[in-house]
């Protein structure tokens, strides 16, 4: 797949360099988005995974929240990874004092659902949506989706029931690394979208 898109990865914290790579290597134009001016200048967003609480924070600090939520409401496709779905989902189970969400995902989430570092694992996960082969996922202190609202859509489960990625509208959000495992076809989902828009 070839794009022009011209794509922003937030950039404060978390795993952003595989990001890059990986939507470089499908042909995006990335910015790392640190400040206001440099998402302004973008038509899509990947929050990363890392710690959710302190990407809280420093959106705030930088002044990126209050932009990024307006950008959803406008309908600007956002990936978000691991930290990336809690910082997407309208509400958390689990969250530390006066954490913020940008919201816009009609779910609930609970944070490191999956435990701490140490219990970190990988396997596939069948997306529906996708058809072929099952993903390959890595979860690392993952969150997990406890309970969908009816605007959000199930993406994909594991076997036992646990929702592990979901839609709704240009926002998608899972709980997984595809980044880390080479998996493209999420990424790929969203720079549809971002080219969609332009």
């Amino acid at each position: 797949m070839v794009t022009t898109a011209r794509v922003g990865v937030l950039a404060l914290q978390g795993d952003v360099r595989e990001h890059v790579i990986l939507l470089e290597r499908l042909g995006a134009e990335v910015v790392r988005v640190r400040r206001p001016e440099e998402f302004a200048s973008v038509g899509g967003l990947v929050i990363p995974g890392g710690e959710s609480s302190v990407i809280d924070k420093l959106t705030r600090m930088f002044g990126l929240a209050e932009p990024i939520r307006a950008a959803i409401r406008e309908g600007m496709p956002m990936f978000g990874t691991c930290a990336g779905l809690i910082m997407l989902a309208d509400r958390l189970v689990d969250a530390i004092d006066g954490q913020q969400t940008f919201g816009g995902l009609d779910v609930t989430v609970r944070r490191n659902a999956f435990g701490r570092q140490v219990d970190s694992f990988e396997g596939p996960v069948v997306v529906p949506a996708f058809g072929g082969e099952p993903v390959h996922a890595a979860f690392i202190r993952g969150p997990v989706v406890e309970t969908v609202g009816p605007d959000a859509t199930v993406l994909a489960s594991l076997d036992d029931g646990t929702v592990v990625a979901v839609e709704q509208g240009n926002l998608l959000g899972i709980s997984f690394h595809p980044e880390i495992s080479g998996e493209t076809r999420f990424h790929r989902r969203f720079l549809a979208r971002v080219a969609a828009r332009t």
